[in-house]
C-alpha cells in the first residue's frame, strides 16, 4: 500500500530540513511527499526548492491555519494512507516506513509509539492497544505516528477548520467513538516529536480546554459537564500531588541535614 506523507510548514526552515531528510533517508520507496507551507519568510521555500526533486508535490501560499494546511495536503494526497509529519519532526530510523508498511492490513487507523523531546531531555510516549472513551476524555492519538486511511477522510471529513488546536482529536474521537472505527496499535516507536508546537504550549491550554468543551457540545452534548467534572478534579489533584511532593521534598531534606548533623 502506499503511503503519503505530508508536512506543513510556517517559518520553521530548520525543522522544515530536518524532517525532509529525515524522510527522503528512507529505504522504502512506495511514498509520496507533500510540502504545505504557509508562505513562510524565513527561507523555508528555499529549503524546499533544495530538495523539490525529490517531493512529488508542494506548495507556498497563505492558510487560514494548521488545519486549512493539513486539508491541502488530504487534496493532493495519493496513498492509500496518509501519515502527517510536520516541520521538525523525524522518522525513528530509515527503515520505518518499510516496517510500517508491512502492518497497513487495511485497519481505518494504525498508531505507534514517540519518542517526545522537550528541550534537553527525551521520553517515550507509548500508546493502549484498546482505545475508550476515556482515553480522548484526556488523549488523543499522535498524528506524527499514526497512519490514516485516506479514504476515512470521505466518511468522516476532513478536519474542522474553525479550530486552532483540537481538530486533529476531534477527528480521532469521532473515528473511534461515533464512527466505529477499525484501529490497531502497532508497538515500536514511529517518529520523534518536538514539545514546540502550538498544541503543547501551557499558553494555549485555556484554548484547547475552550475547543474541547465546543467539541463535546457538538457531538455528544450530555458529557459536557461530566468533562467538566473531569478536569476540575484532575486539577485538584495536580494541586494535591504537588504539595504531597513538595512536603516530601523537605522533609527529606530535613532528614538529609539530620543525618550529615550526626555523623559530623
Amino acid at each position: 500500500m502506499k503511503i503519503s506523507i505530508i508536512t506543513i510548514n510556517y517559518n520553521n526552515a530548520l525543522g522544515l530540513e530536518k524532517t525532509i531528510v529525515s524522510i527522503l533517508s528512507q529505504k522504502c520507496i512506495n511514498y509520496q511527499y507533500i510540502i504545505i507551507d504557509g508562505e513562510s519568510i524565513d527561507g523555508s521555500v528555499d529549503i524546499i526548492r533544495k530538495y523539490q526533486n525529490d517531493v512529488c508535490y508542494w506548495k507556498s501560499e497563505p492558510d487560514n491555519g494548521i488545519y486549512n494546511a493539513m486539508n491541502k495536503g488530504i487534496f493532493a494526497a495519493k496513498g492509500d494512507y496518509i501519515l502527517f509529519l510536520n516541520s521538525g519532526d523525524t522518522l525513528d530510523n530509515e527503515n520505518t516506513l518499510n516496517t510500517i508498511a508491512s502492518t497497513l492490513k487495511g485497519e481505518d487507523i494504525i498508531y505507534g509509539d514517540l519518542i517526545i523531546k522537550e528541550d534537553e531531555k527525551s521520553w517515550r510516549k507509548s500508546y493502549p492497544d484498546k482505545l475508550t472513551f476515556k482515553f480522548f476524555l484526556k488523549e488523543s492519538l499522535p498524528h506524527p505516528a499514526t497512519f490514516i486511511k485516506k479514504d476515512l477522510f470521505n466518511r468522516i471529513g476532513l478536519y474542522n477548520e474553525s479550530f486552532k488546536i483540537v481538530s486533529d482529536w476531534e477527528f480521532f474521537l469521532l473515528a473511534i467513538n461515533k464512527f466505529n472505527c477499525s484501529y490497531k496499535h502497532v508497538p515500536f516507536i514511529v517518529s520523534h516529536f518536538t514539545l514546540d508546537g502550538i498544541s503543547s504550549k501551557e499558553e494555549f491550554r485555556a484554548v484547547r480546554i475552550k475547543e474541547s468543551e465546543e467539541v463535546f457540545s457538538l457531538h455528544f452534548p450530555t458529557f459536557v459537564e461530566d468533562y467538566k467534572d473531569l478536569h476540575d478534579v484532575t486539577l485538584e489533584v495536580e494541586k494535591i500531588t504537588s504539595s504531597k511532593l513538595f512536603l516530601f521534598q523537605k522533609k527529606l531534606f530535613q532528614f538529609v541535614s539530620y543525618f550529615k548533623l550526626l555523623n559530623n
